[in-house]
């Protein structure tokens, strides 16, 4: 039986406890809510380590999008739209979308408590620090759902990048990329424009080619859905480090046949 199969059958999803596990009981009408468990400092998650971790995952993504959509006081249809895209775009079966959206849902509410939903995750994921920027690209691409970030968005992202420990100045490169991405896709018709590609590789336009080609490989290595798998990404999520990976390499090739190596 999978991560979610466990969650529903109530034979996993107790183990999690805290307000995440408050969250997801309560869109499922469990009640997980009985502690926290300790988990190891360092290393892969064993295979039970690793379904919590993937359901304290799935319940952070959406409780926390749906705060984010209601960060300038309303919920515009396109940021519905786009935690709607992201369930199409990890085929989310009809009981996993519902509880997706119902936790969208919750994240919007008055007295969802931000801080301890993203400092629990946080612990959850302890050292992996590829699966906690998994994170925080899917909330920026949430929060760019409308073609922009504004202000309150960029508090509010701030705001839990500090309570994730992760740096702002990776942030913004994550910014850069995501801006980047997005002005590709606008513009699919005429292929991936140069600058983008630099900024999608996190690189400047001056960078040497072993420059280019180090970055490559991390970014690709940082990606790649096995590895973000077995640190705890749902494998529903596979599919959008699948894209990445995609674009990470469209990029490479991109600057690879303007530079001639």
């Amino acid at each position: 039986m999978g991560w979610w199969g466990k969650v529903l059958g109530g034979a996993f999803g107790f183990m999690l406890g805290g307000p995440l596990g408050g969250l997801l009981g309560a869109v499922l009408g469990h009640n997980l809510d009985k502690g926290l468990k300790d988990l190891p400092e360092n290393g892969l998650p064993s295979p039970g380590d690793r379904e919590r971790v993937q359901t304290a995952f799935f319940t952070a993504t959406f409780s926390v999008m749906g705060h984010l959509a209601k960060a300038d006081g309303r919920v515009s249809e396109n940021e519905i739209q786009m935690a709607r895209l992201v369930m199409d775009r990890m085929d989310l079966d009809g009981a996993m979308r519902d509880t997706a959206m119902r936790l969208f849902t919750e994240g919007k509410g008055a007295d969802f408590p931000l801080d301890e939903v993203v400092e629990q995750f946080r612990r959850e994921c302890r050292s992996r620090r590829t699966l906690i920027q998994m994170f925080v690209e899917i909330q920026l691409q949430a929060a760019y759902a409308d073609g922009r970030l504004d202000a309150a968005e960029e508090r509010l992202l701030l705001r839990i990048c500090r309570l994730l420990h992760f740096p702002e100045p990776l942030f913004r490169k994550l910014q850069e990329m995501i801006q980047a991405e997005l002005h590709n896709h606008q513009g699919a018709e005429r292929g991936m424009q140069l600058d983008d590609a630099y900024a999608i590789l996190n690189i400047d336009p001056s960078a040497e080619p072993s420059e280019v080609k180090k970055a490559y490989r991390r970014l690709t290595s940082q990606h790649h859905p096995d590895k973000l798998v077995a640190k705890g990404l749902p494998e529903e999520m596979m599919k959008l480090a699948q894209e990445k990976t995609h674009e990470i390499r469209q990029a490479y090739e991109t600057i690879k046949k303007a530079r001639g190596f």
